[in-house]
């Protein structure tokens, strides 16, 4: 998955000046591959038990008792849960589903960037192997974020809230990006604080209200402690740093400029809170919703110093700090034996038939 990105990028170094509307047989199957190998692990990701017991759980529900049931949990995926249980996909189907859902917004935010492939290949080590293929909930909440935040930077503000709300229905910590519409507003503040502010009003109540003694208890309370969640907002954190730095040396648009400023502040702003909150699991798991910053900045940085021989280097720079952080997460992380080996279930299947 890292080395095709990677030779794309390495053969392609220049930015892209015009973007195709269509797809493109590559990206087609770009979304292909992705979305099998999310969709099909096997036993793979530190949670994959606790999904288990979550499809199990819908399974045993009618149709009346999960209308019951929705907005205590995470709808959109306990629907799918119910659904794939009903038709008989069983868990593959979710994972099948979430990591095309998955897959699709990824693509799409990455085509929308200079340099899409190396946008890719900044993805892979943490976005697709870690968040999809280990907490498929947040993963869709993360990618229908992404293309939230490609309608925020065309000004659609409408289009950003609603595919928040999607979001917040597989994942309800989504709904804190609602704000960010009125940070980045350029025109008609007023008019947008008011109708952002009711509708985050009544999502927060229709969604997360009832679960904040439980994120209180869960998170909070208990201390909870996320290793390696320091490291993964530092890696927000550094790609906040490059663009405050060089933020005059980007070329965007000034809707653009407004919104990856108050994405880098905030991701700077996790900083602070990781250092002061008792729970750095909560803090890591709300700061996930940072990481399409790293796609955006690194996928520019090669431009910021001119020259082709500086974009050249740039480009090979980036491609070997993420190859590391592939390598050191795989080879060191406490929790990495959840994800190695990856196991494909067509595989599995075909070696038992085999057996």
């Amino acid at each position: 998955m890292f080395l095709v990105p990677a030779y794309a990028s390495i053969a392609q170094p220049r930015p892209q000046m015009v973007l195709s509307r269509k797809i493109g047989m590559n990206w087609s199957l770009t979304w292909l591959l992705l979305t099998l190998l999310i969709g099909y692990r096997f036993e793979v990701g530190g949670d994959w038990f606790l999904y288990m017991d979550e499809f199990d759980r819908a399974s045993d529900l009618s149709f009346t008792e999960y209308m019951e049931f929705a907005l205590s949990k995470d709808a959109l995926y306990l629907l799918l849960n119910w659904i794939s249980s009903e038709i008989g996909w069983g868990i593959y189907g979710v994972n099948l589903i979430c990591g095309a859902l998955f897959s699709l917004c990824l693509v799409t935010f990455c085509r929308q960037q200079p340099r899409p492939w190396l946008a890719l290949l900044v993805a892979i080590p943490y976005l697709v192997i870690v968040v999809a293929m280990g907490y498929s909930r947040q993963g869709v909440a993360i990618g229908l974020i992404m293309l939230g935040l490609v309608a925020l930077s065309k000004k659609n503000n409408l289009r950003f809230v609603l595919w928040v709300t999607l979001a917040a229905l597989f994942h309800k910590s989504a709904v804190i990006l609602i704000p960010l519409t009125i940070l980045v507003a350029t025109r008609r503040r007023w008019w947008t604080v008011l109708w952002v502010g009711v509708s985050a009003v009544l999502l927060f109540g229709a969604v997360l209200q009832e679960h904040l003694y439980t994120l209180d208890i869960g998170y909070l309370a208990s201390h909870m402690s996320s290793e390696g969640g320091a490291v993964r907002v530092a890696m927000n954190a550094i790609a906040a740093l490059i663009f405050m730095v060089f933020r005059r040396r980007f070329i965007l648009e000034k809707q653009d400029r407004r919104l990856w400023t108050w994405m880098s502040l905030i991701a700077l702003l996790f900083v602070a809170l990781l250092i002061v909150s008792p729970s750095s699991t909560a803090v890591d798991r709300v700061a996930l919703y940072m990481i399409p910053l790293q796609l955006f900045v690194f996928s520019r940085l090669p431009d910021i110093w001119g020259g082709r021989q500086a974009v050249f280097g740039t480009v090979l720079a980036v491609v070997m700090y993420y190859a590391i952080v592939q390598f050191v997460w795989l080879n060191f992380a406490i929790h990495a034996f959840s994800w190695l080996p990856y196991r494909f279930y067509p595989m599995e299947l075909l070696l038992n038939y085999i057996d």
